[in-house]
Formats: structure tokens, sequence, C-alpha cells
């Protein structure tokens, strides 16, 4: 063999173990982005879990690189499906919408399911396929609620409580089935009766619910105006009672006042005070009429006017003295 031969060997040599060492290190280097995790497994073994960043592993097979989306959310639709290309942006799917009701009605529900890979060892190795799980497990969740509710609660009011419930059942079949995964939101996109006659039915039941909502608004607002008139009149009233009452008081008191005075001078001059009654009475019922005392006393008549006793502010008329046989 010649030296040219023998150079050109070497070389040949050289080269091929440089491209080996080339795909060596090539293979014995990975980048694990800022979503994802890397599960490393030695001869088929999970042995290490790596992070964002550049790694090392063995090459030619020894160990493997599992790289999962672990910070990525993901979805699950049930009842249709997103289709750019259709007018209305997705298509139906009938078989996964179309439900019963607890009181045996149809319905068509649309969900919408939102999770993310708690633990990427677990979503590999611990089922087949668990995507498929979660959504299986989704539908009988679904129709397990929806079947225990009453149509008007799926189509109207009753959609966040339905929401919850089946975010709470499958969260906890989750923790026992444990395949990794991690339910983040439920929502129903849409619900509505199969028939356009239903549908029409519906849109006038919440027509109606919407209408009586607004009067009840209505009565409150005329409620909340009309109340404080009706207080403010109430304790004018009570105001206004009260007075009176103190009124009646006052009276009363100066009644009895007044009697006990009366009674006081009846003691003291029992005839003076009768006959004075007397006369003051007989002005009161007969205030038109000129009333005179008619005296006779030896022989001497004497006539008395009786108004003049009680006129204050015309002078004491001197009493007509008639002498008589």
């Amino acid at each position: 063999m010649s030296i040219d031969q023998k150079n050109v060997k070497r070389w040949v040599i050289t080269a091929v173990f440089v491209v080996f060492l080339i795909i060596t290190a090539a293979t014995c280097f990975f980048t694990v982005d800022d979503k994802q995790q890397g599960v490393i497994t030695t001869f088929g073994k999970v042995t290490d879990i790596a992070d964002a960043g550049m790694h090392f592993k063995l090459p030619f097979g020894i160990q493997q690189v599992h790289k999962v989306d672990v910070n990525v959310y993901q979805k699950i639709e049930m009842g249709y499906r997103t289709d750019p290309s259709k007018p209305e942006g997705y298509v139906l799917v009938g078989d996964e919408s179309k439900m019963i009701t607890g009181d045996y009605n149809i319905v068509n529900v649309e969900f919408f399911v939102e999770y993310k890979i708690s633990d990427p060892v677990k979503y590999l190795f611990s089922s087949y396929e668990p995507e498929l799980i979660l959504k299986n497990l989704i539908q009988s969740q679904v129709r397990n609620v929806v079947g225990s509710s009453k149509v008007d609660a799926v189509l109207t009011s009753g959609k966040e409580l339905i929401q919850q419930q089946i975010k709470e059942l499958i969260t906890d079949v989750l923790a026992t089935y444990d395949i990794g995964l991690m339910l983040t939101d439920v929502k129903i996109q849409d619900s509505e009766p199969p028939t356009e006659e239903v549908i029409a039915a519906f849109k006038e039941v919440e027509t109606a619910k919407q209408g009586a909502e607004t009067v009840v608004n209505q009565a409150k607002a005329y409620e909340n105006a009309e109340l404080p008139k009706a207080k403010a009149q109430a304790d004018k009233l009570l105001q206004n009672a009260e007075y009176l009452k103190q009124r009646r008081i006052n009276d009363a008191v100066e009644q009895i006042a007044l009697f006990e005075a009366m009674y006081s001078e009846y003691a003291n001059n029992p005839e003076i005070t009768r006959s004075r009654m007397y006369y003051e009475m007989i002005t009161r019922l007969m205030p038109g009429a000129k009333v005179y005392i008619n005296t006779s006393e030896n022989g001497v008549d004497m006539m008395l006017p009786l108004e003049s006793f009680f006129e204050s502010k015309s002078p004491v008329q001197q009493p007509t003295v008639k002498e008589g046989n």
C-alpha cells in the first residue's frame, strides 16, 4: 500500500470519526422551551424531569426525552367543532350535543372544556390516550348533570350552577384516575331546544320573564319613591294626634281647675254661688232675652236687669226701684 493510499485512509477514518462525534454531540444535547417539561427515560424508565433550558442526555437511545406542554391550556369541544370555513365558524356534532333533561325534554348543549397537564410523567405513562379518557369522562358527567336538571335551568338561568356541578364532578373523578390532567374551566357555549317551534316558545318564555322582572323593578322603584312620602304623612298624623291629645289633656286640666275654684267659692258662700250659677245658666240659655229680677220686700218692688251683672265693658246700670202699694 502506497503512502498516498495510507493518507487517504487516515483522512477518511478521521472524517468519519469527526462526523460521528458531531452526530453524537447533536444527539446528546436537547432544549426545552418555557412552556414545556422534558421527561427523561433511561432504558425506558423515568429517571429525570428537565425544565426550560438546554440539557444533556446519553446518546444511542440510552436516554430519551419526551417533551410535554405543561404550561399550555388546551381545550376540548363538546357538541360542536370550530370550522373557520363555515359561515357560523363552527359545525354541530349532534351525537355529542343532544341530551335529555330531568323533566324529559330534549336539548342541544354545546360545551367548551379547558384543561392542562398537571403531571407529565403520569400523563405519558399512567394511561393510554388520556385526552380520550378526559373526553369520555366529560360526556358522562355532562349528561349526568343535564339529566338531573330541568329544561328551564339548562336553557336559561341554571347554566352557571350546571357548569359548577360538572367541573366539581370531573375534578373528583380525575383525582381518582390520576392521569396527569387538571380541569381548569367548563363553559356552556350554547343550549337550545332541537326544533324551531320549541325555540320560539322558549324565547317567548324568556321575554315574559324579562317583562316580569321589568314590572317588579318598576314596582320597587314606585315603592322606594312613595314609601318616604307615606312615612312622612304617618309622622305628621302622629304628631297631630299627639298635639290633639295634649290639648285635650290641657282642656281637662283647665276644667278641673275651674271646677275646683267654683267648688271652693261654693263651699264659702253656697247660697250666693248657687244663685249666680243659676243666673249664668239662664243667660247662656237665652242670650237674646232681657231678664229682670223682681223682688218684693216691704211693699217695694225692685226690677234688676240681669245682663248688667255680666257686661264687662258697659257701665253697670242702676236698678230701677218701684214703690208699690
